[in-house]
């Protein structure tokens, strides 16, 4: 009888939309009676201030400045004539770019055809990048992608290593909005040394992806680099996937960026319907409302059945996390907002946490991506049951059965294939849902005051450090405490935060330092090398 009940009322609360091929299933959210002709007029709100945005309405007052990434994929839309134009002129110049280089057109120093791509960047710079390349790469593709997205010294080493060998026909793409990004500009300037080891010229092999007259854009201009590709102030790093940042990247690869662009136009233009319950965002924004009590009560889960996705999740943690996570409303009063945002491909889900997500704390709620399509071409069947694919959506499809029986909620998003369409609208349609749930909670999804008190707090401790460091130099053949040093530079305040610098000092050979190791560590002496 149960099964029965689900039945209707998947009937009842499934929405298709047949120009992006998408089915989004909320029958298993527990909405009481009535929830959506309650939530009506903040929906109503929320597409007037969508509305407002895609007018051009200044939507980042911090900044002064327009958020207006739905106009990529549809240049006509934006309110200045010239922005379609520079939209136009972008997109045109990335198609012209990237055919010169397939065509042999353009080469690296030694007159190679370019084979590699590394991308230089962090955050939105580099986690759409990475989940389009990821979802969408085959064996033909004509140019590798590789990745710098940290400044992790291990990690540039890591990846250089893979490169090893193909440096002479790797272009190196440099994404930082403002130019001046720290760990981007760490990057590039390791990079930039390798290839000089390597007897290479750095500028003939080097692309910028940034705002005008930025630092970065000046170097690139000024070292004669082989192109430079602009970002706007109107497009966020979370949301620059269909700006240059994610276009060339995945041109270059051989991805359709057309079709990319197409489903995500697609979906902008389905999302606009007023109609909550086949507006496939606003139904997202109003089961994530529902599910978290408006005030990020539930974090969300996202499972996609799809080896091909499994970047996606973590591309949503930041696109999510950062535009919604706020102290405070419109209004300026302390509100604490945020979805917490995690998880994990199926079935290895079932393998690592599902046990807890059924069983443990109720604290979260569950959106599966299915993927009908298995692959190209036919499976062939495993003990004349089934095939591999048939077995994986069984294990999506008993997932939800078992979360369900234990009053788990959960959305179920299912869509034909993975292709540049079908990518370009799930990301189109995460967006949106943003968008739309910031409305309904009255915050900002469009800045982000608390990345930037991080960066802040970091470049005070590295001119922390060079105080340190200068110190004990000039005391050299002498140790000193970490208490010691804070007092001697006048920093008693920092005393945890110096005993953390000169413990990482020490344990490196860049700096001349070295420690006598005490129990409790805290107490360890430092000097210079002698």
């Amino acid at each position: 009888m149960k099964s029965i009940e689900e039945w209707e009322r998947y009937k009842r609360d499934l929405a298709f939309n047949p120009e992006i091929g998408l089915m989004i299933d909320i029958s298993r959210m527990k909405f009481p009676t009535g929830y959506f002709n309650r939530m009506a007029p903040q929906m109503q709100k929320a597409f007037q201030d969508m509305k407002a945005l895609e007018s051009g309405a200044m939507a980042n007052p911090d900044e002064k400045r327009m958020v207006g990434h739905y106009w990529l994929r549809a240049p006509e839309l934006a309110p200045k004539r010239e922005i379609t134009r520079d939209i136009q002129k972008t997109l045109q110049a990335i198609k012209e770019f990237t055919q010169n280089v397939h065509a042999g057109k353009i080469t690296s120093q030694k007159g190679k055809p370019f084979s590699r791509i590394l991308i230089i960047g962090i955050g939105g710079s580099a986690l759409g990048p990475q989940f389009v390349s990821d979802a969408l790469r085959t064996f033909k593709d004509p140019m590798k992608p590789y990745f710098f997205d940290n400044t992790d010294p291990d990690g540039f080493d890591r990846v250089l290593g893979e490169l090893k060998g193909a440096l002479s026909e790797t272009m190196t793409i440099v994404i930082s909005k403002s130019g001046s990004t720290i760990e981007t500009r760490n990057g590039m300037v390791e990079a930039k040394a390798v290839y000089q080891a390597k007897g290479l010229r750095f500028d003939r092999h080097a692309v910028a992806i940034t705002r005008t007259n930025s630092d970065l854009d000046r170097i690139a201009k000024r070292e004669g680099w082989m192109a430079r590709f602009p970002m706007w102030d109107w497009v966020g790093g979370r949301t620059s996937e269909t700006s240059a940042v994610g276009l060339l990247p995945a041109a270059l690869q051989g991805i359709d960026i057309d079709a990319l662009l197409e489903g995500a136009r697609l979906c902008d233009e389905v999302t606009r319907k007023q109609d909550s319950r086949t507006n496939p965002a606003a139904l997202l924004a109003l089961a994530w409302y529902h599910a978290t009590g408006g005030r990020g009560e539930k974090d969300m889960v996202i499972l996609p059945y799809k080896d091909r996705l499994q970047l996606f999740p973590k591309y949503l943690q930041q696109l999510i996390m950062e535009s919604l996570g706020k102290e405070k409303d419109l209004n300026g009063h302390i509100v604490h907002q945020g979805i917490s945002v995690y998880g994990n491909k199926g079935s290895t889900d079932q393998h690592a946490y599902i046990q807890q997500l059924r069983e443990g704390v109720n604290n979260c709620f569950i959106t599966f991506i299915e993927v009908l399509k298995d692959r190209e071409g036919r499976s062939f069947t495993i003990d004349g049951k089934a095939t591999s694919g048939d077995y994986l959506n069984a294990f999506l499809q008993g997932t939800r059965r078992a979360l369900s029986e234990k009053d788990r909620e959960s959305i179920t998003l299912t869509i034909q294939k993975i292709d540049a369409r079908s990518i370009g609208a799930l990301i189109a349609l995460f967006e949106r849902a943003v968008g739309f749930y910031a409305s309904l909670i009255h915050i900002n999804a469009y800045h982000q005051p608390g990345v930037e008190a991080g960066k802040k707090a970091a470049g005070q401790f590295i001119q922390l450090q060079a105080k340190a460091l200068a110190f004990l130099k000039r005391k050299k053949g002498k140790s000193f405490t970490s208490e010691e040093v804070a007092s001697a530079i006048g920093a008693e305040e920092e005393a945890e935060v110096i005993f953390k610098l000169l413990e990482h000092a020490a344990s490196n050979g860049d700096h001349p330092i070295k420690r006598k190791l005490m129990n409790p560590p805290f107490l360890s002496r430092y000097q210079v090398k002698a």
